[in-house]
């Protein structure tokens, strides 16, 4: 992928990791009973950070190359 893209992407992630946490903080303030829901956005909300982090990596190594 062109750094362009990398960056495109890494915004998405970004805002699909702000979503997550909002939707995050608003079970745990309104529903604790929906821990299954709970446990699957933390599981999304990691995945998410992983991919962020993978994609800040790549836009450094296209910076040097």
């Amino acid at each position: 992928m062109d750094r362009e893209t990398l960056i495109a992407r890494k915004h998405t992630v970004r805002r699909q990791i702000e979503r997550c946490q909002r939707q995050l903080e608003q079970l745990r303030q309104s529903e604790p009973l929906n821990a299954r829901r709970i446990r699957t956005l933390e599981a999304e909300l990691d995945r998410l950070m992983g991919e962020e982090y993978t994609l800040r990596l790549a836009i450094d190594r296209q910076r040097i190359t």
